[in-house]
């Protein structure tokens, strides 16, 4: 990452957050310019800070650093969106912790993505307001996937190359992508995927979100995208997400 100035400005997202001393609190923020970076906000805790509600989780800000020894200190910060129903409603909080972990574990430090950070901003957004939020984070997985250099292959066969015929096919995490009848059969690793969910994820590949508001799927369409996308992400981090578990305990109470 090039030097920064002693002070800068930047826009961020933070990511997460931990306590710090008596009043201070070490964040973890993402920025389009810099990357995902670690800022200590000092006296955020104390009742009269006037930085506390602009730097909660989820909460896109203008922040002012300055740079310090061994960590940046922000010294400004005002909120730019706030996503209020992230905090408000218990499970578009839970998605949005899942899809802040996920961003978390594909990105290293101090690297800059802009496309990820708008990508960012974005999902968040979705969360905050859409009714499928399955969907939304389905969508968020696939492109954060394709950013990340994972592109899904849903129009190949992922083994021999070839165009895959209009019918159920088989899915591969390994090798990120379809996989025909043929090959499929007794291939490790690889699950049967019909050709709905298929066509529904080529759909989703290749559209803005906006395409899919109007899109209303089954639950076993549901549960074939979310088995893709999370073998699929399982496989390349090498482990589940720890938000994953909490996020179908919170489903089964809520939904």
């Amino acid at each position: 990452m090039p030097s920064r100035e002693r002070t800068f400005r930047t826009e961020a997202i933070v990511l997460r957050r931990k306590d710090f001393g008596e009043a201070d609190r070490v964040l973890t923020l993402f920025t389009p310019e810099a990357g995902k970076i670690r800022a200590i906000a000092k006296g955020v805790r104390k009742p009269a800070s006037r930085k506390a509600g602009h730097l909660e989780l989820y909460t896109r800000s203008n922040v002012l650093l300055a740079k310090g020894r061994d960590m940046d200190i922000i010294t400004q910060a005002e909120t730019v969106q706030a996503y209020r129903p992230l905090r408000e409603d218990l499970l578009r909080s839970t998605y949005g912790s899942y899809c802040i972990e996920l961003l978390d574990q594909f990105t290293p430090d101090e690297a800059e993505n802009k496309p990820l950070y708008d990508l960012l901003t974005q999902a968040l957004g979705w969360l905050a307001e859409a009714r499928d939020l399955a969907l939304a984070t389905r969508y968020y997985e696939l492109q954060l996937l394709g950013m990340a250099g994972y592109q899904l292959e849903l129009f190949y066969c992922v083994v021999k190359g070839e165009k895959i015929a209009a019918e159920d096919q088989f899915f591969s995490p390994a090798e990120g992508g379809a996989v025909c009848p043929a090959c499929g059969e007794n291939r490790q690793g690889a699950f049967p995927i019909s050709l709905n969910a298929l066509k529904v994820l080529r759909f989703m590949i290749r559209s803005p979100y906006d395409a899919l508001r109007e899109l209303k799927l089954s639950a076993s369409a549901h549960h074939e995208l979310e088995r893709v996308t999370q073998r699929t992400i399982t496989y390349h981090l090498e482990r589940q997400l720890k938000s994953v578990e909490f996020l179908k305990q919170v489903r089964q109470t809520i939904e």
